[in-house]
């Protein structure tokens, strides 16, 4: 076989190999945002593997989870992936993807998510979660309006903190940023009182999770694995008959 043969022959052969990585196994992608710092910061390169959720397996609380848009999360800028050469690299998983979120796991099927205790930490399930080891140091105001703009550069995406959510349903997630105070996640997309009939949903379905982040690979400087917090391991695994009332008193499953 002619060096030139043999040489389209070997390319033809690595581009399908990354071309099956990257669909069964593994992906790469950029944070596009400042919502899941300090621990991933804007423009940072992270990979997802996918062989976790596998056969049945499905997210986890705590998991750094890489998803789909579920309905026009993202901002028009913020939906659009690499263009020319970079989406031609991209689609072989040499290039990090665009147009996808990255969250935290908060509650999973069936969990009850309460705002807050008297310290202000998430509750689920009745448990409180101690995220100091992971949260930013900026949180977001727990008195920010349910009215407010969430578009307008620089505002809190913070719901009051003084909601109760769930139980999740069946193939749900519910999903919040690190960086609290700057993070589009389930909480922009409650209803207040006044929304009625709601139109929106916090939840994320678990068919559009593309897999669980487990490293930074870029910059080098900052390389290291992701790996999900032991604190989540305390949360029971259903709501106490209290918490579980409470929410179906108030009605506390969106659309």
């Amino acid at each position: 076989m002619p060096v030139w043969q043999e040489s389209i022959l070997l390319l033809a052969v690595a581009l399908g190999l990354a071309i099956l990585i990257k669909a069964l196994f593994v992906q790469a992608f950029y944070i596009p945002s400042e919502s899941m710092e300090p621990g991933l910061v804007e423009n940072d390169r992270i990979l997802v593997q996918k062989v976790s959720y596998w056969f049945g397996g499905a997210p986890q609380r705590g998991d750094v989870i890489v998803f789909e848009d579920p309905d026009q999360w993202l901002g028009p800028a913020d939906s659009q992936g690499p263009t020319g050469f970079a989406n031609l690299l991209s689609k072989v998983g040499l290039y990090p993807t665009g147009g996808h979120l990255v969250k935290r796991v908060i509650g999973t099927e069936g969990d009850v998510v309460q705002c807050c205790d008297e310290l202000g930490r998430i509750k689920v399930n009745g448990k409180a979660i101690d995220e100091t080891a992971f949260l930013g140091k900026d949180p977001g105001s727990c008195d920010a309006p349910l009215e407010a703009d969430l578009t307008e550069p620089g505002s809190a995406f913070a719901r009051p903190c003084d909601w109760t959510i769930g139980p999740i349903p069946a193939g749900k997630l519910l999903v919040l940023g690190d960086n609290r105070g700057h993070s589009a996640d389930s909480r922009a997309h409650l209803c207040g009182p006044e929304e009625d009939p709601c139109t929106k949903s916090p939840w994320v379905d678990t068919r559009l999770v593309v897999g669980k982040v487990f490293t930074l690979i870029w910059p080098r400087d900052r390389w290291r694995w992701v790996t999900r917090p032991e604190v989540f391991d305390a949360v029971p695994d259903s709501p106490p008959a209290d918490v579980l009332k409470r929410a179906k008193k108030l009605d506390a499953v969106p659309g």
